[in-house]
């Protein structure tokens, strides 16, 4: 893995080279770590890799990581960066033969991601979006239970995303995450909707396999002097006809990374919640409530969910693990497709470009509607 971004001081940075590691399939070699070279090579030396695969600029890493001879140049590219970054060394990585996964957002804005995608398809490579709350066990339970029918046509969803973090002007005192994501500049037309609003919306589709088709989106820039909604709400309609909320906020105060589904069928409805996520809880009609767990022992759940869990039960797995459940199917996608093999399709399980377009999507038409006198915006791609 060659990586853009994620140097001294970056949050996201590291989370991505310990999800990469943790099952043993790929190995960090080289990286072009900050648009400040100097920067750059620090990272590199405080991550002990060799000084001559630290590179100054993406550019130059891939230029010379495509001349090394195939066994020793980098396999694929991570790219950890603010979101106007993530199209540039995206694009010219898989133009030059490199499969990409990257961080969400997909790109700074819909016609970035559109353009992005004619790439992908065109060069037949990997490409990977980390939504990593896709990854986790009980997630992929909850997505096999609804579209097995258990809990029968889905008619309501409800998923939130309360953060506290933005409640005070962070961007104003030294916190580097918090300038970007409110800078239109390097983060777009939004903030809270398009940092962790897009998660929600991923999850709720992944979860459900419904398609939003209309939205009616409130959103406001709370915090003196910003221009990004840091707070919104959202009714939803999806394309089976069920109805939903969506609420994402950076301003909820106390709140930490809150995110929560719940999911309501004819027949019964089922909980999940980011802070708590080796328990699902399901609800039928006429019967108790039950709660699944995971666990790598826990013959009831599903193959995904056992595919997807290393311990057995009352040991936890969380956040790191569930960032690495993508890395892990991507790399074993990568490598079957390196072989020339069909990848096993438990490892296609991970988010991927057409993910991204949608996520795109989502944040333009809530921005959109939330400057729309009409009460019901279509959503269009």
């Amino acid at each position: 893995m060659g990586m853009v971004g994620g140097g001294i001081g970056a949050f996201i940075g590291a989370v991505h080279r310990m999800a990469a590691v943790l099952d043993g399939q790929i190995e960090l070699v080289c990286g072009a770590f900050s648009s400040n070279p100097e920067k750059s090579k620090a990272s590199g030396a405080e991550l002990y890799l060799p000084e001559d695969r630290v590179y100054g600029s993406f550019e130059e890493m891939i230029q010379k990581e495509k001349e090394l001879p195939e066994g020793e140049r980098m396999d694929f590219v991570s790219i950890v960066t603010p979101n106007h970054l993530h199209v540039p060394p995206a694009k010219m990585a898989l133009e030059n033969g490199f499969s990409v996964i990257c961080d969400k957002p997909l790109a700074y804005n819909l016609k970035e991601a559109k353009e992005l995608k004619e790439i992908v398809d065109k060069s037949g490579l990997t490409f990977a979006l980390t939504h990593n709350y896709t990854g986790y066990p009980m997630v992929k339970e909850g997505r096999d239970m609804i579209k097995s029918g258990k809990l029968g046509k889905i008619r309501k969803v409800v998923v939130e995303y309360p953060q506290g973090w933005l409640s005070t002007l962070q961007e104003n005192s030294d916190n580097k995450q918090a300038s970007w994501r409110v800078d239109p500049k390097k983060a777009g037309i939004s903030s809270a909707m398009g940092d962790i609003g897009t998660h929600a919306e991923n999850l709720a589709e992944f979860m459900t396999g419904l398609k939003i088709s209309e939205l009616c989106a409130d959103l406001t820039a709370f915090g003196e002097g910003r221009q990004l909604d840091t707070d919104g709400n959202i009714l939803l309609r999806f394309d089976n006809g069920a109805r939903g909320v969506l609420h994402a906020s950076q301003i909820s105060a106390g709140e930490e990374n809150n995110l929560k589904i719940f999911v309501y069928g004819e027949k019964g409805g089922l909980e999940w919640h980011q802070m708590e996520p080796n328990s699902l809880i399901v609800r039928m009609l006429d019967l108790p409530m039950q709660v699944y767990r995971t666990g790598a022992d826990r013959a009831y759940l599903g193959k995904s969910a056992m595919a997807h869990t290393r311990i057995p039960a009352g040991h936890p797995e969380g956040y790191l693990e569930a960032f690495a459940n993508i890395y892990r199917n991507f790399a074993m996608t990568l490598r079957a497709r390196m072989e020339g093999k069909e990848p096993d399709p438990q490892y296609l399980d991970f988010p991927t470009v057409d993910d991204g377009i949608r996520g795109m999507a989502f944040i333009e038409n809530a921005v959109a509607s939330s400057k729309s006198d009409e009460k019901w915006y279509k959503f269009t791609i």
